[in-house]
C-alpha cells in the first residue's frame, strides 16, 4: 500500500512539473520529445484529412463550437451561458451539446433533466441545464447529440469539441485566457496546445478572456437553502475556497478581489468529490465554484456556498457575437 501511495504521489508531482513547464520554459519538457513527435504526427494528420470537411450543410440546425486549441480552463462555460441567453433574447431557441466528461450513462444521446445525476451527465452539462433550463444533450460522440436536436431548436452551442471533426459546424469560436495565453507554444505533451497556433486562422472568432470579455461574480448562494447574499458577505473573513476546475487560481484570485481570505483547496478539473474532501476541523464557510457545487449538493452540508459568475463581453465583442448569431441562423435572429 505504501509503495502504491508513493507511486501515486510521484506521478502527481511529475504531472504538476510538466504542467508548470507548459507556461514556463519548454526545455524542461524536452525529455517528452518522443511522445510529442507521435502526438504531432497524429494530430496533424487528423487536421489535414478531416478538418477541411467539418463545415455544415445549410439545411441543418446550425452548430457553433466554443472551444480552445489548448488544454485548461479559459472561461468557456460562462461564455456559453452568455451566448444561450443572448440567443434567446434574439428570438432563437437554443440548445447545448456536450461530451459529458466525467459522466457515464447506459444510453446515449442523453437529454439532461432536473433528475439526471451528475454521475450520468458530467458536471458542466448539469450546471448548464440547471442554470439555463434549455435542452442540454450529452453524448461522447457529439455528432449524435447534434443529430438528436436537429430541427427541434434554432441553434446549437457545442461545449468544446473544436477537435471533434466528425461533428459538422457552422462556426467556431476559440476562447483563450489573457494570462495563460498559449503557454510555451508547443503542442502536447511538451506544451499545452492540442493544435498548432495556425489553427486560429480558420476559426470564425478568437475571443480572449480578460480582454474581449471578463468573467465576474454575480451572486453568492447558500447551497442548502438557495439564499443569495451580497458578494461582500464574507469580506475580511477566512473561508475554505474549493475549486476543481481547469484554472483554480482564477477562482482564488476572484475571492481575494472580494476581500475574502481564502484557504486554498485546489482539486483536479472534474474532480469527483466525497463528503470527507470538504471536512475541516473548524466552522469556517466553504465557498466553491458553481461547477463544483452541482457535484457537492448531495452532501447537504450547512455553511457551504457557491459563487455564480457571468461573462461580460466588451461592446465590440458583443457586436461580433451578434453578427455571428445572425449569420449562422440565416437572419432569423431579431436584433434587440
Amino acid at each position: 500500500m505504501a509503495e502504491r501511495n508513493d507511486s501515486a504521489g510521484l506521478g502527481a508531482r511529475l504531472a504538476k512539473r510538466i504542467e508548470h513547464n507548459w507556461y514556463a520554459r519548454a526545455a524542461g519538457n524536452y525529455w517528452l520529445l518522443p511522445l510529442w513527435l507521435i502526438f504531432v504526427a497524429i494530430s496533424s494528420l487528423r487536421l489535414m484529412l478531416l478538418a477541411p470537411f467539418r463545415r455544415q450543410k445549410s439545411d441543418l440546425t446550425p452548430v457553433i463550437v466554443i472551444g480552445n486549441i489548448a488544454v485548461g480552463g479559459t472561461g468557456k462555460t460562462p461564455l456559453i451561458t452568455y451566448l444561450v441567453e443572448r440567443a434567446r433574447s434574439l428570438g432563437l431557441r437554443p440548445a447545448v451539446v456536450s461530451r459529458g466528461y466525467g459522466g457515464h450513462s447506459d444510453t446515449y444521446p442523453l437529454l439532461v433533466s432536473d433528475s439526471t445525476a451528475v454521475a450520468q451527465c458530467g458536471d458542466e452539462p448539469k450546471l448548464l441545464q440547471q442554470r439555463l433550463q434549455c435542452p442540454v444533450v450529452v453524448d461522447p460522440k457529439r455528432s449524435r447529440a447534434v443529430a438528436a436536436l436537429n430541427a427541434k431548436v434554432d441553434i446549437i452551442f457545442s461545449d468544446d469539441g473544436l477537435q471533434h471533426y466528425a461533428m459538422k459546424r457552422a462556426a467556431e469560436i476559440v476562447v483563450s485566457d489573457v494570462t495563460r495565453g498559449f503557454g510555451n507554444g508547443w503542442r502536447l505533451p511538451i506544451g499545452p496546445l492540442r493544435e498548432p497556433m495556425s489553427r486560429l486562422q480558420s476559426a470564425d472568432l478568437h475571443i480572449v478572456n480578460g480582454s474581449d470579455f471578463i468573467v465576474e461574480p454575480s451572486a453568492l448562494i447558500e447551497g442548502t437553502t438557495g439564499r443569495s447574499v451580497p458578494l461582500d458577505f464574507f469580506a475580511g473573513q477566512q473561508v475554505h475556497a474549493v475549486a476543481g476546475i481547469g484554472n483554480p487560481q482564477r477562482f482564488f484570485t476572484t475571492l481575494r478581489a472580494l476581500n475574502y481570505q481564502p484557504i486554498e483547496h485546489a482539486f483536479p478539473d472534474h474532480y469527483e468529490f466525497t463528503d470527507t474532501d470538504l471536512r475541516w476541523n473548524d466552522d469556517k464557510a466553504v465557498i466553491m465554484t458553481e461547477k463544483d457545487w452541482v457535484k457537492c449538493a448531495a452532501f447537504k452540508r450547512e455553511n457551504q456556498w457557491y459563487l455564480q459568475v457571468n461573462a461580460h463581453p466588451t461592446e465590440a465583442t458583443k457586436a461580433k457575437l451578434d453578427a455571428l448569431l445572425t449569420k449562422v441562423s440565416g437572419g432569423t435572429a431579431t436584433q434587440s
